[in-house]
């Protein structure tokens, strides 16, 4: 399908039927920039997914972290059943980069925790993009990293028919090439093995296995299989294998790149001599002689993206090659909470080039890898077509950009903007304990927002010795986790979640019926006026909607976002008047973000124990049925076949029961 269609249960209500005839006509007249001013619960992702089915073209919608993102998927799959809904974001759990601290004389080696999941997601996505028309990205900032040469990447594809000539050997050595592993013991995403006159592999961007069979020195047969049970799924005639990573390069041209890393490591050898600097020349010959011998050896090198523009043959100080390369020419970008993501944007390359300027200003890395870094926001400006900023608090420079600005304020469910209440900071606690009680009396749950860190740890433990289900949501719990708690927390595992700035903008958590700001007269980035309405905006999908500022004075900030809330309110009034509206709160099944991201993303989680499988009811109280398969597979893949197979035996008594 290369069409963009709705699914017809959705039609646009309240502001949205304007907002979308206005910028789809924008975007049709060519007009660069636009912005989008949507109230929370506003509808501004169907208004999104409206445009996108309007103008009929392949479209990156950008988030500022992926929760976020994360959430954006999972509705615009509901959008676009049949079509291409990609996810893209950092595949780190855990990332401490490459660092050099002068003052201690510390050397701080990368390191990082990759998601396999994610990463396959990521496959799909490039893999989607030069196939597909209909296709859309939800993607974090990691999208304005670098990600390989795209048309090295199709040079790579390989499409293998059956009935034709090809000997296994050639298979083989083409694999290789593509950076799949040979594996005859663990059979993984990436790795393939060889079976008689058969081969078998996982394709990095698939859940399922294929199995190649050979007759002689032609292709037999192509079967898509279930790499578990074995079961075949498909026959197939054709199949187009895509590289294992986005960083591939033929034989030759990483030749011709060692060539250049060489020049370019002589004549920083030279400078550093002249200047005496002879620990750093020591140093810098050293590591980049082993990563030359690496790439020798294996085709690669640890670090081996700092070698980047060489390997892209790019000239000195020109961008990297990102996600945006991949699509063609004529896309649409959405910013989402751009007031949020575009300044995040224009930081990452500042922080990335001094850390790089550090590194080779003392010898740890050639000068070329300061080109190996994300994008400038002016990098970005160029690549980017058309683009609509959407945010319910726009900054100036979204506003002088566009050329078209279109209010969406009036929400199809009648919803007021939430009733705001100042309340003194003394006993504050107590106060708070005593709201949070009588919205678990009445099944809604509670967002209480602080300024450090610690305070929302220690409120956090205070909640919970109060018998009150308390989770504090930080950055540093996985991406993955990240979603799981947000789903725990509205299917009412807890009835408050505590945080600091993580709670602001786009989260759709219609339970909440209180929102309360601790603080909230400390002027600042996150007592600004605009993230005040975007944390009031959190009570904004509930009926009974409120906001509690724990403050001593009324500050410049408070009195905006106040009035402005009015302001919204009233002319929902207004509407709801006129058109004879009752208010009620948004419903939304509860479903885990993850899960509808795509139909096999596993969650890794240690709640189940290798002991606990003696016991079904104990499984049956920590995981659902999707962990539950999603551990099975964990341990088929491990070879511990016994354990697959009782949880296996599980799901099937569970399934027969429902």
């Amino acid at each position: 399908m290369n069409k963009f269609d709705v699914i017809e249960k959705y039609t646009p209500k309240g502001d949205q039927p304007k907002a979308i005839n206005k910028l789809s006509k924008s975007i049709l007249d060519g007009n660069k920039r636009q912005t989008l001013l949507g109230v929370t619960g506003s509808g501004k992702t169907f208004t999104m997914a409206s445009i996108i089915e309007e103008v009929q073209k392949p479209a990156l919608v950008l988030a500022h972290n992926k929760t976020l993102a994360a959430q954006l998927a999972m509705e615009f799959k509901e959008y676009f059943p049949e079509n291409s809904i990609e996810y893209f974001v950092s595949y780190y759990d855990y990332y401490q980069p490459e660092a050099y601290l002068p003052s201690r004389d510390l050397l701080i080696e990368k390191e990082a925790t990759i998601n396999d999941e994610i990463d396959k997601l990521r496959q799909s996505a490039t893999k989607s993009l030069l196939t597909k028309k209909d296709v859309l990205v939800v993607a974090s900032v990691s999208a304005i990293y670098g990600l390989g040469d795209p048309s090295e990447y199709i040079n790579f594809i390989f499409e293998v028919k059956t009935g034709e000539i090809l000997t296994m050997k050639t298979l083989i050595n083409n694999l290789i090439g593509m950076q799949y592993e040979r594996n005859e013991y663990e059979f993984t995403r990436g790795n393939f093995r060889v079976r008689g006159d058969s081969l078998e592999i996982i394709l990095a961007y698939e859940n399922d296995a294929i199995r190649f069979e050979f007759w002689g020195d032609s292709v037999e047969k192509i079967i898509k299989f279930n790499k578990i049970t074995g079961e075949i799924l498909e026959e197939l005639q054709s199949i187009s294998i895509y590289p294992a990573s986005h960083f591939v390069t033929k034989e030759e041209k990483l030749k011709s790149a060692m060539k250049r890393i060489e020049k370019e490591l002589t004549e920083e050898l030279d400078k550093l001599e002249n200047e005496g600097m002879l620990i750093e020349h020591n140093r810098l010959k050293t590591r980049t002689l082993y990563d030359l011998e690496m790439m020798e050896l294996n085709g690669y090198c640890s670090g081996i993206e700092n070698y980047s523009r060489h390997l892209d043959h790019r000239s000195e100080g020109s961008r990297p090659y990102t996600l945006l390369d991949y699509f063609k020419d004529d896309f649409l970008i959405f910013i989402d909470e751009s007031h949020i993501t575009i300044p995040q944007m224009r930081g990452m390359y500042k922080g990335d080039r001094s850390r790089k300027e550090t590194l080779v200003q003392h010898g740890f890395r050639l000068p070329s890898a300061k080109d190996n870094r994300p994008l400038t926001y002016e990098e970005f400006n160029e690549i980017a077509n058309q683009i609509v900023y959407v945010s319910a608090t726009p900054n100036d420079y979204e506003l002088s950009e566009s050329t078209n600005i279109v209010e969406q304020i009036i929400r199809p469910t009648g919803l007021l903007d939430p009733v705001i209440e100042i309340k003194p900071t003394k006993n504050q606690i107590d106060s708070l304990i005593q709201e949070i009680e009588k919205r678990i009396k009445k099944s809604e749950r509670t967002l209480v927002t602080t300024l450090t860190k610690k305070m929302a740890e220690e409120l956090s433990d205070f909640l919970e010795s109060a018998n009150i289900k308390t989770h504090y949501l930080h950055s540093e719990i996985d991406t993955l986790d990240r979603s799981k708690i947000l789903t725990d927390f509205r299917n009412g595992t807890y009835d408050v979640i505590v945080g600091i700035n993580l709670l602001r903008e786009g989260l759709d958590l219609p339970e909440v019926s209180l929102v309360a700001i601790l603080d909230a007269d400390k002027e600042g980035y996150l007592r600004s006026s605009s993230s005040l309405i975007q944390t009031i905006g959190r009570a904004a999908r509930n009926v009974s909607g409120k906001v509690i500022m724990f403050a001593d004075k009324i500050t410049k900030s408070m009195d905006k976002a106040i009035n402005e809330t009015n302001r919204r309110r009233d002319i929902q009034k207004q509407y709801n008047s006129k058109n004879n509206i009752t208010p009620k709160s948004i419903v939304k099944d509860i479903r885990d973000i993850n899960e509808r991201i795509s139909k096999d993303v596993s969650i890794n989680k240690n709640t189940l124990k290798l002991g606990e499988l003696d016991s079904e009811d104990e499984i049956a109280d920590n995981l659902s049925i999707a962990e539950l398969e999603s551990k099975m597979y964990d341990f088929a893949d491990k070879l511990e076949f016994e354990k697959a197979a009782k949880i296996r035996d599980f799901i099937n008594k569970i399934n027969k029961k429902i």
